[in-house]
């Protein structure tokens, strides 16, 4: 991976984690729980797990985007609350991931545990336009399944 940025890391308390790439070629930077005591989240239910850490991004052009960890969905049915967290380049507050059990069984979380992974990329703000027609294509209007399976 060739291009690389800098982001600030503020740990918020004694348990922070900095975030961590486990492999040369992974995308996502690792996010680890930021606990006192042990969380337990059972079936159905949503908790926010802190990561005691917040970060600052190098600019408006940039945004954080977190992600479930594919092991955690696999073997615990963790998945994250908000399919894809979202954070600002303006954002300074603690990273906190939230979690759904969609699993059959408790899961509990630990201080220190992988929780979500980061990724960073470039963002586009949008100057919104409004016409009559939009251009036309060979899918149109066609919606889910209309190419295919």
């Amino acid at each position: 991976m060739e291009k690389k940025i800098t982001v600030k890391i503020k740990k918020l308390r004694s348990g922070g984690k900095e975030p961590f790439y486990a492999t040369s070629g992974a995308a996502g930077a690792d996010l680890y729980a930021s606990l006192e005591n042990d969380l337990v989240i059972k079936p159905g239910e949503r908790l926010g797990v802190p990561t005691g850490i917040a970060i600052e991004l190098p600019g408006p052009d940039i945004v954080a985007l977190i992600f479930a960890r594919s092991g955690l969905a696999l073997k615990h049915g963790l998945a994250l609350s908000n399919g894809v967290g979202v954070i600002d380049s303006d954002y300074r507050g603690e990273i906190v991931v939230l979690l759904t059990n969609f699993g059959q069984e408790e899961v509990t979380i630990r201080n220190g545990d992988r929780i979500a992974q980061m990724i960073f990329t470039n963002v586009y703000q949008a100057s919104f336009i409004e016409v009559t027609e939009l251009t036309s294509t060979e899918r149109n209007k066609g919606g889910f399944g209309s190419t295919g399976l």
